[in-house]
């Protein structure tokens, strides 16, 4: 797969920004596109990936959800509503009377597999866990290069003992949701070099991924062990981005905080409104998601873009308005 890499730069599949256009530019360019599946369902699933098909007959990637079905707890979805109630009356709205499981997980999702093992995407990538082992057996059995995200050694070991063949070193500093699999577990925080090297003696190839803006970094990545480096911020400004102007204004403040107050699971947001709430009561993934998206319906309504789902990386500032070919080049090490 990385042999057939002019430039051994990954796009991030990032769910809302990320698009066919991007990812075909990229490949284009000689690295390797991603298309976000985890917010779509099968039918769109497989028109976003025709889609990338229609624009190159190069290798590309396809990214999955695969976390746990939400803990339903009707009191602290309650709960979480209410603490949300007064930013709703800032913008004369009120909140949903009840929150719904947005997001499907891949896991037990027959449609979506069925789309997939008709469609054989080169890569297949898992986000927040792993998919089970009827699914992993009839992707590899399709020939699909099956990749998924840690944030641990302890996560890289699954993986490997899944039997999938790369390991997406995701560091601390990395933009978007936290690909942890337990969100309520411990966490060591490693940024991608530490993590890097805590996985290389897995055996598998290691993708570093987290604010990684530039050459210097990727070479820095590369020369701990990474077999390629994955990039997600560094795409927000290309214009084949779905990142909407607010989005790609505020990458230039840079301040990026993790929090769970946005969807119910860690992520890495520029500093907003959404950030200043106390997320330690937010609802499960993905039903606060429910709440957070329909804020921000609300926010934006009024001319407000304060509570956007603005995910970016520690390397925000960083980011250059370029095509995405050429911030494949500038990071190519």
């Amino acid at each position: 797969m990385f042999d057939d890499l002019t430039h051994r730069v990954v796009q991030a599949p990032m769910a809302g920004t990320s698009t066919p256009e991007l990812a075909v530019a990229v490949c284009k360019a000689g690295g390797l596109g991603f298309v976000a599946l985890g917010a779509l369902d099968a039918a769109g699933a497989g028109k976003a990936i025709r889609a990338v098909r229609q624009g190159t007959d190069r290798a590309f990637g396809v990214n999955l959800f695969c976390h746990a079905p939400a803990r339903r707890d009707p009191v602290r979805e309650a709960g979480w509503i209410e603490t949300l109630r007064p930013a709703f009356r800032r913008f004369g709205s009120e909140p949903p009377a009840r929150l719904s499981e947005i997001y499907p997980s891949f896991r037990g999702n027959g449609d979506m597999l069925s789309m997939l093992l008709a469609e054989k995407p080169a890569v297949v990538g898992c986000h927040f866990g792993l998919p089970g082992p009827d699914q992993i057996a009839a992707l590899k059995g399709a020939g699909c290069k099956l990749w998924a995200t840690a944030t641990s050694a302890a996560e890289g070991a699954a993986i490997r003992e899944a039997g999938f063949d790369v390991i997406v070193a995701q560091g601390h500093e990395a933009g978007g949701h936290r690909g942890i699999f337990d969100p309520d577990g411990p966490d060591r925080r490693l940024d991608h070099m530490a993590l890097v090297r805590a996985l290389l003696p897995l055996g598998l190839p290691v993708v570093a991924a987290g604010a990684i803006m530039d050459r210097a970094a990727a070479r820095a990545a590369m020369d701990a062990g990474a077999v390629a480096v994955q990039c997600g911020t560094a795409f927000l400004r290309a214009p084949e981005s779905a990142a909407p102007p607010a989005h790609r204004a505020a990458l230039s403040g840079g301040r990026t905080a993790m929090t769970r107050a946005i969807s119910g699971r860690p992520a890495r947001c520029l500093v907003n409104d959404f950030t200043a709430i106390d997320d330690a009561g937010a609802a499960d993934y993905p039903v606060a998601y429910d709440l957070g998206k329909a804020l921000n319906a609300a926010a934006s309504a009024r001319g407000n873009t304060g509570y956007g789902a603005f995910w970016a990386g520690t390397g925000a500032a960083a980011s250059v308005a370029r095509p995405a070919a050429e911030t494949v080049r500038a990071i190519s090490p």
